[in-house]
């Protein structure tokens, strides 16, 4: 007979865990006993939000399970908001949310939490151990369910069940089939006769088009039709893509917009972008998703299928008439062109005293390993990344998206620095979001993490302080009073360094990232950046003028003139 904490590690490992993340503590101690003298590694954090984020970072790019584990109350609570972002990112996590004892519950313990009320919302499996012979079957499916449905399970356990024995006689195993959904032979036929009786055609790839790049860009290039894609699918769609236009929404370029924006008709290909400002009011809609219930919740659509990209797309193209006219694809792709030139030009610094941050992300760019891998935190960071660096089909990036929290970068590459030791790990942080969960530099340097850790240091929450002048609004209690990060990182054990001028960035970056072990670089930039989206409207200019106004009658009239100054004249 085991006991359940060693069955539950051996069903882990069996379902392909390498690590679990955590912090020990009264509740787990048998299950970490148990873990020793496995191969299953434990990563000890300072923080359970840290462990979380990096399980999310890991399983989202290696598509494996990994797995957090933590105390009783409090420290199960802490997990909450990296559990949440590891469940909208599609991470499969598992998260051994521990309890009090049996006996206790219901009384009022101290530590005592209804966990199932917080985390069966951001989770596509949360259940209670409550019987030794449970466990294997529980945790397997639990596994199971995770990798499958590409989301976070959770299994609540009292912290009294992990020493008790299973005689663990059935042999409960995960299963990951390998299957592909399409539409209806009638549903193509159907869709074919709409997109060829259509005449501007744009393909808007989303997340869904991960494993189907070259089926898109074959289809594209079939029907002479521009590709836009969301943030999310910058990494497939982008590089090498004769039919690419870039992204559309407020951190998008023009011609990714105005493909959208003014076709015919919008071929929505595993897509389920939020932001119904972004979709045409105009044009025929048709979605394709694996998912159901994804069709038609953002914007009203003409036809909604089901079926994954690549095999409905693959399925769907002998059906379809090739185009010869490219007009539509040429002025778009003009206009590309001409978006990553005026990208390009914001990233010159004229003045070595002014740092801005795009030229920090694209010098950054050039400096950066091939297969490289880049997180960003929420705000401002998550904008440079995503209009300055580029991908080329070895690079990944992952931000937060989906549920748009700060802090994250750093904690995400943490984990898929464990996951992939060889290749180069950076974060781009803001210093708002590093000092949230700065405790976990130590981590770092504990667990020998040779991470990067880039550091926006512009003394404000940058993005934030950005909407409320566009609303109008003064800024209020954005301001950040920083210490020197790289004193910081160095008091913490690892190497620190920050950089003053944009005439020494360079050399700087170059040192930082040649450096053994983890290294953090802060660099000072320029606090009233504008972040502009594609479609400026009437309403953002009066707003921003109207914050000018209000700046200036207040006695700021200095951050006006830094508004103009530090974004047109220098």
């Amino acid at each position: 007979m085991q006991t359940v904490s060693e069955i539950i590690v051996d069903t882990l490992i069996k379902a392909g865990a390498k690590r679990c993340y955590g912090i020990v503590g009264d509740t787990i101690n048998h299950f970490t006993s148990a873990v020793r003298d496995t191969e299953l590694e434990w990563v000890h954090v300072r923080h359970e939000e840290v462990g979380a984020f990096a399980a999310g970072g890991e399983s989202y790019l290696t598509g494996e399970l990994s797995v957090c584990a933590g105390t009783a109350g409090p420290g199960s609570l802490h997990f909450i908001n990296g559990i949440f972002e590891s469940h909208r990112n599609g991470a499969p996590v598992l998260l051994l949310a521990t309890r009090i004892d049996r006996v206790e519950q219901g009384f009022g313990y101290p530590q005592e939490v209804d966990q199932q009320r917080l985390y069966e919302q951001c989770s596509v499996f949360c259940e209670t151990l409550t019987h030794p012979e449970q466990t294997r079957r529980m945790v397997t499916q639990a596994a199971q369910t995770a990798l499958n449905q590409q989301g976070v399970a959770v299994v609540q356990i009292s912290g009294d069940l992990f020493k008790q024995k299973s005689r663990d006689t059935l042999p409960w195993s995960v299963h990951r089939p390998d299957w592909i959904a399409r539409p209806s032979d009638s549903e193509l036929d159907a869709l074919a006769q709409r997109i060829n009786a259509a005449e501007n055609i744009t393909l808007y790839g989303g997340i869904g088009c991960r494993y189907a790049r070259s089926e898109t860009v074959k289809l594209a290039q079939h029907l002479a039709a521009p590709i836009a894609h969301t943030t999310k699918s910058k990494e497939f769609l982008e590089y090498d893509n004769p039919c690419n236009v870039g992204m559309t929404g407020i951190l998008g370029n023009p011609a990714g917009y105005r493909a959208v924006m003014s076709c015919d008709l919008l071929l929505c290909l595993g897509t389920d972008f939020a932001y119904s400002q972004f979709y045409p009011e105009k044009a025929a809609i048709i979605q394709i998703d694996a998912q159901a219930a994804h069709l038609g919740r953002r914007t009203p659509v003409d036809m909604g299928l089901v079926g994954h990209v690549g095999a409905t797309l693959e399925a769907l193209l002998p059906r379809l008439k090739a185009r010869s006219d490219s007009t539509f694809l040429d002025n778009l792709r003009k206009q590309y062109r001409k978006d990553l030139q005026e990208m390009e030009a914001r990233g010159r610094e004229p003045d070595p005293g002014l740092i801005h941050p795009q030229f920090v992300a694209q010098t950054l760019n050039k400096l950066a390993a091939d297969d490289a891998v880049f997180t960003a935190d929420g705000g401002s960071c998550m904008v440079w990344l995503l209009r300055h660096l580029s991908a080329n089909g070895k690079r990944s990036f992952l931000t937060s998206l989906s549920h748009g929290t700060m802090a994250n970068a750093y904690p995400q590459a943490l984990g898929i620095a464990k996951a992939y030791p060889g290749r180069q790990v950076i974060a781009m942080c803001g210093d708002g979001g590093l000092t949230m969960l700065m405790g976990d530099l130590l981590t770092l340097v504990q667990e020998n993490i040779p991470l990067k850790v880039l550091v926006f240091n512009n003394h404000a929450l940058g993005f934030v302080e950005m909407e409320q002048r566009i609303e109008g609004l003064l800024d209020s209690y954005t301001g950040l009073h920083n210490p020197d990060f790289g004193r910081v990182a160095e008091a913490c054990g690892l190497s620190g360094a920050s950089v003053e001028s944009a005439d020494r960035l360079e050399e700087s970056m170059q040192r930082w990232l040649a450096t053994d072990g983890p290294a953090l670089l802060s660099v000072p930039t320029n606090r009233v950046e504008l972040v502009m989206p594609p479609g400026v409207t009437a309403q953002q200019v009066s707003s921003t003028a109207l914050f000018g106004l209000k700046a200036i009658l207040n006695g700021r009239a200095d951050e006006v003139v830094d508004l103009l100054r530090d974004n047109f004249l220098r």
